[in-house]
């Protein structure tokens, strides 16, 4: 008995194992081993984790421009910016649509060009608004801007999130585009075409130039029923009457198939009214038969909730955007916009029964007028910026 217990326990050559192996060697080969096994773990160790880092924050950054990234980065100037610093669009327009859209797919879009991107510019104040306004704040997340030139793309990077290159080999769009002039209306016109694609693509749009002040959330005033709608230069008192003068700068189009004939329509329609810019033509073809045989719903925006210097929103209770239209030079509309923020920042200081009360207003126009333009000679009243 004694004998079977030995022979249990001894061991055998082929029960030796790792383990064996390691506590037969002398003291000094083990604590050798001890720290190469533990060396090995910890730069093991490291590299993971340096690897789930990086690889998973990509996500979470691959959008965001460089000051958001790096807090305190310094903001870059578009003058100092050369074609060494040309930049490019990292991600496909659908993929930055996708990531900016709100659940059923509806996305914001303003363009911007080197003229407006200079710091302390309309951008800024276009920025600005969304973060003083009722409930606007949020929307940043589901605006895309999309730049005309490189060191319009380049200041976006900078500011904002969402940013997408849109560039024309046949045309700069770099600097100020005066009303009417060549450069305007091919920017106007392309565009009314990039608006098209992004339909196809099968996103719903608010566009907005960024000369418009957003001050309230504009969604619940929106008219569910319909394809298209559309802020006014004026606006008559129906939302339904051919007779409002549309301004092409604001407007919410859903996407589907009357809408996209709708623009390929409209953008067609600059060969029938050569010279024209696209509010103008869209105000010869808004009553054109095809039209009604699409079945477009087409709506226009009541001016005390849309307003604009043509026809400022008389209740600062109602307002939800103000555009800085009926304006001629950049001098002009920055003074006018700078004075609307103001006006606005004063309402918000006032206790809720004076606000009820209505008792401030616009201050505005001031150095913006129809008689600016009048005085530039420009061929049509229905205006929009610069």
């Amino acid at each position: 008995m004694h004998l079977s217990r030995t022979r249990r326990f001894q061991p055998t050559a082929h029960r030796h194992t790792a383990g064996d192996s390691f506590l037969t060697m002398s003291p000094e080969p083990v604590v050798i081993h001890l720290r190469r096994t533990l060396a090995a773990a910890l730069l093991f160790f490291a590299v993971s984790l340096s690897c789930l880092i990086l690889f998973g924050n990509f996500e979470h950054f691959r959008f965001f421009p460089s000051s958001h990234r790096f807090p305190n980065l310094p903001t870059v100037f578009p003058s100092q910016l050369n074609d060494a610093d040309a930049a490019s669009n990292e991600y496909p327009l659908e993929e930055i649509l996708k990531e900016a859209a709100m659940e059923d797919k509806t996305v914001i879009l303003t363009t911007l060009n080197e003229a407006w991107a200079s710091p302390n510019s309309v951008i800024d104040l276009f920025l600005e608004s969304f973060r003083i306004g009722y409930r606007t704040r949020r929307l940043l997340n589901h605006l895309v801007i999309i730049a005309l030139d490189q060191r319009a793309f380049a200041r976006c990077k900078v500011i904002h999130t969402y940013c997408f290159l849109l560039v024309s080999e046949d045309s700069d769009f770099h600097e100020e585009a005066y009303f009417m002039t060549s450069r305007y209306l091919k920017m106007m016109w392309r565009r009314i075409d990039f608006l098209r694609s992004v339909l196809e693509m099968g996103y719903n749009f608010v566009f907005t130039d960024a000369d418009i002040m957003w001050f309230r959330d504009p969604f619940p005033q929106f008219h569910h029923d319909a394809d298209f709608q559309i802020a006014c230069d004026h606006f008559t008192g129906s939302s339904y009457d051919l007779e409002n003068r549309p301004n092409g700068g604001f407007n919410f189009v859903k996407s589907n198939n009357r809408s996209i004939e709708f623009y390929k329509f409209w953008y067609s329609s600059q060969e029938v009214y050569p010279g024209y810019h696209d509010q103008d033509v869209l105000n010869f073809i808004k009553a054109d038969p095809f039209i009604t045989d699409i079945g477009l719903k087409m709506r226009f925006l009541d001016t005390a909730n849309f307003g604009g210097l043509c026809e400022p929103s008389k209740d600062l209770n109602q307002v939800c955007t103000m555009h800085a239209n009926c304006c001629y030079g950049m001098d002009s509309k920055l003074h006018d916009l700078r004075i609307m923020l103001q006006d606005w920042k004063y309402y918000l200081t006032l206790p809720p029964k004076l606000k009820r009360l209505s008792v401030i207003s616009w201050r505005v126009p001031q150095e913006c007028s129809i008689d600016s333009l009048q005085h530039q000679g420009s061929p049509e009243m229905s205006v929009e910026e610069d």
